[in-house]
């Protein structure tokens, strides 16, 4: 039995679900998230929570209930709060600058590296060493901001590179002197 899946996701005011079979619509202040799950569960509405059922006692349905689960839940979160990620610069002349919606980033190469913000992705720049990337979709915006970090991942020796808030990098120590 699946000990996240039997959990109901509560929708909170403001936040609208509509299920139509194995397909989730939610809508709230931020915007709109539609999924199509998978048949080896049931997806039903009581009030104002969401609850996911299994259809048999199969290893397959039991993953899938948990993971429906917490796909709705990303949702409702999603489209009430929102999601973030935060990426810092660390290296002498590594920049982030914002042109219009795009990230404009100096990373040590001979040219500038331009990253075009996706459809319901934005970039906030609040000094040129931080980046923040948003959206309602926490898949979506764990991707940007993993497609950003492959740009300049950290380094062992220095720590240069971009890498996420709290990371932390193993460093090693190079070369013994003398």
């Amino acid at each position: 039995m699946s000990r996240i899946g039997k959990k109901p996701v509560t929708v909170p005011a403001g936040v609208t679900v509509t299920i139509d079979g194995s397909t989730v619509t939610v809508k709230g202040g931020k915007g709109e998230l539609s999924r199509t799950f998978s048949d080896l569960v049931t997806i039903s509405q009581e009030g104002s929570e969401v609850l996911v059922a299994r259809n048999d006692d199969t290893m397959d349905s039991n993953a899938q209930q948990g993971l429906t689960r917490t796909l709705i839940h990303n949702m409702v979160l999603g489209v009430s709060e929102g999601f973030e990620k935060k990426l810092e610069l660390t290296g002498v002349g590594y920049r982030a600058a914002l042109k219009g919606k795009n990230l404009d980033l100096s990373l040590g190469y001979s040219h500038q590296v331009v990253i075009e913000a996706p459809e319901g992705i934005s970039f906030e720049v609040p000094d040129n060493t931080h980046i923040t990337v948003k959206g309602i979709s926490k898949e979506q915006v764990g991707q940007v901001a993993a497609e950003v970090r492959a740009k300049r991942p950290p380094e062992p020796y220095k720590g240069k590179g971009i890498h996420y808030e709290g990371e932390h990098i193993r460093r090693k120590l190079g070369k013994a002197g003398k």
